[in-house]
């Protein structure tokens, strides 16, 4: 797989967006849709792995959404293109408003997103569109959820990575739409915090939530651990 990024002034996808594609399982099948997928990392690295699905890459920023197309026509890519559709569309937007480009009720078999990390109160980038890419607008991850939970069909699930610290929130937006919740946290090194959080839930389900081991991402000496390296080269998965 071959993704195009913007150089500078823009947020670029990196191990975030790798770990939530990982998060599928390679048999799993349907329509995946990535909520904010920006140049399209997540999206296009589930399908590179995961063979029964088809994505849905739904994105609002003109420069990202020409990159993700022009991403899809590069030869690297040609496995798993045809299987890719972009929607231009603010995920945020009120249910009419997504409907009117594409988003629509119960499309989607399985969403994935990496919402913004921080609130209006962090310190924003100087440049514009990175700065929208990583703060969250008023309503926070309330929105995302809500959009997610609408695009799902019954019994459909949901997987996001989100800070560590940031779990509550998280969690308060999920809750009441999803349920069999399962909190797999990423940390830096063994014995270190969480940094990340991987979130799964399903629509509809009361199911108990469920807290996993989670991953460590490197070794002592920096290098990152085996299973990292698996996931990186050779398009391993997590198991959630």
């Amino acid at each position: 797989m071959k993704l195009l990024q913007p150089k500078t002034r823009h947020h670029r996808s990196g191990l975030d967006a790798v770990m939530l594609a990982a998060s599928l399982p390679t048999d799993l099948t349907g329509r995946v849709v990535d909520l904010g997928a920006g140049a399209g990392a997540a999206g296009m690295c589930a399908a590179a792995r995961v063979a029964g699905i088809s994505v849905t890459l739904v994105e609002r920023e003109k420069t990202l959404l020409q990159l993700a197309r022009q991403s899809l026509t590069l030869p690297a890519n040609a496995q798993f293109a045809e299987r890719i559709q972009i929607l231009d569309a603010d995920v945020t937007a009120p249910g009419r408003d997504r409907k009117e480009r594409g988003l629509m009720p119960g499309m989607a078999d399985h969403v994935i997103m990496n919402p913004p990390f921080y609130d209006t109160r962090h310190r924003a980038s100087p440049h514009e569109a990175r700065a929208e890419a990583h703060a969250l607008a008023d309503g926070g991850l309330d929105r995302w959820c809500r959009t997610a939970s609408d695009l799902l069909v019954s019994g459909g699930s949901v997987t996001l990575i989100f800070r560590a610290d940031g779990l509550a929130d998280a969690l308060e937006a999920m809750v009441g739409r999803f349920g069999q919740l399962i909190v797999f946290p990423i940390f830096p090194r063994s014995g270190e915090a969480a940094v990340r959080i991987i979130l799964h839930g399903i629509r509809g389900s009361r199911g108990p939530m469920r807290l996993r081991e989670g991953l460590v991402l490197h070794r002592p000496e920096s290098d990152f651990t085996p299973k990292v390296e698996a996931i990186l080269r050779e398009g391993a998965g997590l198991v959630l």
